[in-house]
């Protein structure tokens, strides 16, 4: 298919942003956001959220979705910040095929925004600092299994996403939580000795110390525009049969090593264009 459109989905703690993209990757027009419902977020809600904003954008041919939480084939195990008991077992990817009848492929959201901010050079890791604390670990640009180390403890009994997701920066104060992330950029360093780490995530606006040079903070709409990597090396806008978007992902080391997103502070403004507030996203 020549230069299909696809839809990208962000689906955070507390927004959904949507884009389409043209067949490089880039954001076609402006973007959208609509509100998270509030927890727990009956699966149909949430599509049916999703649905009404995506009939906005115009017709596309294919879609990829990034979700908040643990996601396998396609079907989601967990998902934290949408209620896991009401989520686990959901074909997320079957149902948007279906209800759109385009091919639909959904991973992890600090994944999908990894495809957009690596290089593909040595180990890269992604935090992502939203609702909670999402991460994504690739090698020379091929994704690694996906990992939920927001939820392993990190401070006696707090986790990642208790140490330093929105309720710790609301509780503590901007001065307190940035020592916190701090702390965080140090043990991943020493947990994962990787080459480059990017902070995405919409509070990473509210680091203020100095970072390494080898920590880099990379802008929201990687979270879309990385939606493209998960069609690469594909000739036809499809995913065959028992195939998961992970695998797709991973299939063809060459094709799928990300590239940066295109003039990144224009995507920057062009999502802090659009409606309401994303200061929560990619909070998985």
């Amino acid at each position: 298919m020549p230069n299909p459109r696809t839809l990208a989905v962000d689906i955070g703690g507390t927004g959904v942003k949507l884009a389409l993209l043209d067949g490089k990757g880039r954001i076609l027009g402006g973007g959208i956001r609509v509100p998270t419902p509030m927890p727990p977020v009956a699966p149909e809600l949430l599509t049916n959220t999703i649905d009404r904003a995506a009939a906005e954008l115009g017709p596309f041919d294919r879609a990829s979705v990034g979700f908040p939480g643990m996601v396998r084939n396609g079907r989601v195990l967990t998902a934290p910040h949408l209620g896991t008991e009401v989520w686990a077992g959901f074909d997320l990817q079957k149902v948007l095929s279906e209800r759109w009848q385009k091919p639909v492929r959904v991973m992890n959201d600090a994944d999908v925004q990894g495809f957009g901010a690596v290089k593909g050079r040595g180990v890269e890791m992604v935090l992502t600092l939203g609702t909670g604390a999402g991460t994504a670990l690739f090698e020379d640009g091929r994704i690694l299994p996906h990992l939920e180390l927001a939820h392993h403890p990190v401070h006696g009994k707090k986790t990642y996403d208790d140490y330093v997701g929105k309720a710790a920066l609301d509780r503590k104060g901007a001065k307190k939580w940035n020592k916190r992330v701090e702390r965080v950029i140090d043990i991943l360093r020493r947990l994962v000795n990787f080459d480059h780490l990017y902070i995405g995530g919409g509070n990473a606006k509210h680091i203020s110390f100095a970072l390494p040079h080898d920590v880099t903070i990379v802008p929201n709409s990687d979270g879309l525009t990385g939606g493209i990597a998960l069609w690469r090396g594909e000739p036809e806008a499809s995913t065959p049969s028992g195939e998961s978007s992970n695998t797709a992902a991973r299939k063809k080391p060459g094709a799928n090593a990300a590239t940066p997103s295109p003039d990144p502070p224009e995507q920057a403004r062009l999502l802090d264009a659009v409606r309401g507030d994303p200061s929560q996203d990619a909070a998985g």
